[in-house]
């Protein structure tokens, strides 16, 4: 599970100015104006406390400039699929797509489970997360412990599981991303919420890797610099109002992993239109069209430079600015 950073100028050498690109690659001669760094940054659910919004404004504040701030409550969140989108490498497969139409590879479907997927469909065997828990009479927490409990549970690809689960007086059941409606339950009931912080600066002050290993702190706040915001939430947890320690899946705070996620993230939980956001504007002044944008916002494989297929998400990951903005015009050359 996975979703800016300019410096003050795009320099010649990636293909902005005036040189030749591959068919379907055309851009203008140069970006429209200058954009600075903007990350999506939110206060997870769990730790939404006053004094944990007051610590994350402070750090942020600090760094940069906070351009907008607010509140999505948990039945928002539901009603919208904002989280389901935000994961949507992994919820499209639990809570979004209908069996029918999730990619699932026929022949390690067999493999896996001796029958084949064809009939699995056909009898109305195979489900999603959130088909499960209707189908079950269970809710989230419920299907995580079935779903740890599984006859078998088979990795198709990244983020994309499947296991089969057998449930007394029930008839066997292929349910695929399980784990997943736990997540999920901890952003959508009726008093969660996460309080949200637009935030951009000078990529010159501070780079995207730092922003988040130094400012924001690793995933698992154990690791965390002892000054950055994960960091002092694990240390001050109980002073700060949360009702446990942080861990490294509750670690207390959500921020982009890079500029491009930080355009879909905006995009997704504020309906930022991507033509009206800085960074969004950027890349169809270089050549990308609005349609590709939003493609590539769900974290699809694309083809990568040096040949093979690949996470758009995690070529991009921690790339400052103007370098996430020449991979990607790269990378739309190559389709």
């Amino acid at each position: 599970m996975r979703f800016l950073r300019f410096l003050p100028w795009i320099p010649c050498n990636i293909d902005l100015c005036g040189i030749v690109l591959p068919p379907g690659n055309e851009t203008s001669t140069s970006p429209s104006k200058m954009v600075k760094n903007s990350a999506f940054v939110f206060v997870k659910p769990h730790a939404n406390t006053p004094a944990v919004r007051e610590l994350v404004r402070e750090k942020l504040g600090a760094t940069g400039t906070i351009l907008s701030t607010g509140s999505i409550t948990g039945p928002e969140i539901d009603a919208n699929k904002y989280i389901d989108r935000h994961y949507y490498a992994i919820a499209s497969k639990a809570t979004i797509l209908p069996p029918k139409d999730i990619a699932v590879p026929p022949e390690k479907f067999l493999e896996a489970f001796g029958e084949t997927w064809e009939s699995a469909l056909e009898s109305g065997a195979a489900c999603n997360a959130m088909q499960a828990c209707e189908r079950l009479g269970v809710g989230a927490d419920e299907l995580e412990i079935l779903w740890r409990k599984a006859e078998k549970v088979v990795k198709f690809g990244g983020g994309f599981y499947c296991g089969k689960l057998v449930v007394e007086g029930k008839p066997p059941i292929y349910v695929f991303n399980a784990f997943f409606m736990s997540m999920r339950s901890k952003f959508v009931g009726k008093d969660d919420a996460i309080t949200y912080f637009v935030i951009e600066w000078d990529a010159a002050d501070l780079s995207w890797d730092k922003f988040r290993g130094e400012l924001l702190g690793p995933t698992d706040p154990a690791d965390a610099p002892a000054e950055s915001i994960r960091g002092t939430i694990l240390a001050k947890w109980e002073e700060l109002g949360l009702k446990t320690a942080p861990n490294q899946g509750d670690n207390g705070v959500h921020a982009s992993a890079s500029p491009f996620e930080g355009l879909a993230e905006r995009s997704n939980w504020l309906a930022s239109p991507i033509e009206e956001d800085a960074f969004g504007a950027a890349l169809i002044d270089a050549g990308l069209s609005k349609e590709t944008i939003e493609a590539w916002s769900v974290d699809p494989r694309v083809n990568l430079p040096g040949g093979g297929m690949g996470s758009v998400f995690d070529h991009l990951e921690d790339s400052d600015a103007d370098e996430c903005l020449a991979k990607l015009v790269e990378i739309n050359g190559l389709r």
